[in-house]
């Protein structure tokens, strides 16, 4: 069976992210590190769009507004094509540039990231900086979790119950995934399979059942696994 858990979205026509998997954080997380007397909290999310990264950004500067620093970065969409980078008042390039080189280095997506930071009263150089900043979003990001997410399409095979024990035994024992079963005048058998696997599964259903399903496409959905 697969791991795959239920945290799955349909995709709406027009959306950025139709890849056939990617990278991203499992949701929201938080992670301090203290580097010469220095705090230094990663607050880390999912944004899919421009509008919700900037919304988590400005709620965590609500939130720590007394904090000397509040440097963010996000990565967003299909290309990357949305990516933004903030120091806050830290030396040019120091702070938001190496939050988001690491979100590129880990290959995620639709990821914001804060790194608020209250000062202790050391100054740590520009590649003190950048090297604080780096580890204090690499350890955020892990304390989060990533996931990955795989581009599904939800097949409905509507068959006579006499069929339904081969179906069932056949499909646990393979690389589908069986979302549901629902029993009616007929079986019907809905399975998670690859988006570009459909054309395999429903040729795999008809030999099986000698040309006697009803085969049909449901959703496309991405499903997240989490990656160890």
């Amino acid at each position: 069976m697969s791991n795959y858990n239920e945290r799955s979205r349909k995709i709406k026509r027009g959306a950025v992210l139709l890849l056939p998997h990617y990278l991203t954080v499992q949701g929201y997380g938080e992670h301090e590190i203290n580097i010469q007397r220095s705090r230094f909290i990663a607050y880390v999310s999912r944004a899919e769009t421009e509008e919700e990264a900037q919304a988590f950004i400005q709620k965590m500067k609500k939130q720590n507004w007394d904090a000397t620093h509040n440097c963010s970065a996000y990565l967003i969409g299909e290309n990357d094509h949305i990516q933004k980078a903030n120091d806050d008042g830290e030396p040019s390039g120091t702070a938001g540039v190496p939050i988001l080189e690491v979100l590129k280095k880990k290959q995620l997506k639709d990821t914001v990231v804060v790194i608020t930071r209250y000062f202790g009263g050391i100054k740590l150089g520009a590649g003190g900086l950048i090297r604080a900043y780096g580890k204090a979003t690499s350890e955020g990001i892990r304390t989060t979790g990533i996931v990955e997410r795989q581009l599904m399409r939800v097949m409905h095979t509507k068959v006579d119950y006499t069929f339904l024990g081969k179906l069932e035994n056949e499909l646990r024992s393979s690389v589908y995934t069986i979302k549901d079963i629902h029993y009616s005048d007929l079986v019907e058998i809905e399975t998670y399979t690859k988006e570009d696997e459909s054309d395999t599964f429903s040729e795999w259903m008809v030999e099986l059942t000698n040309g006697q399903a009803t085969i049909s496409q449901g959703d496309t959905l991405y499903l997240e696994s989490t990656k160890k």
